[in-house]
C-alpha cells in the first residue's frame, strides 16, 4: 500500500513538473516574442538581429529560472532542518 501511495505522489510530481515546464515554455515564446520580433514581418527568416535578441532573452530567462531553482531548494533545505529542530 505504502508503494502505491509514493507512486502517487512521484505522478503528482511528475505532472507538476511538466505543467512547470510548459508554463516556463509558453512565457519565454510570448516575452522574448514580443520583444524581439518585428510585428511587420517583412523577412521570411528570422532576422540575425532578433536571432540574437531571442538568444539572450531564452538565455536570461533560462538563467533567471535556474538561480530561482536553487534559492528555493536552499530555503526548503533550511525549513526542514528547521522543522526537525523543533521536534527534536
Amino acid at each position: 500500500m505504502a508503494q502505491k501511495g509514493q507512486v502517487d505522489k512521484l505522478k503528482l510530481v511528475q505532472e507538476l513538473e511538466m505543467e512547470m515546464m510548459s508554463d516556463l515554455y509558453n512565457r519565454i515564446v510570448s516575452v522574448c516574442h514580443d520583444k524581439c520580433i518585428n510585428t511587420k514581418y517583412t523577412e521570411g527568416d528570422v532576422a540575425k538581429g532578433e536571432a540574437v535578441c531571442l538568444d539572450r532573452c531564452v538565455a536570461k530567462f533560462l538563467e533567471t529560472h535556474d538561480r530561482v531553482g536553487k534559492k528555493l531548494t536552499a530555503l526548503t533545505v533550511q525549513d526542514e532542518e528547521m522543522m526537525k529542530r523543533m521536534q527534536t
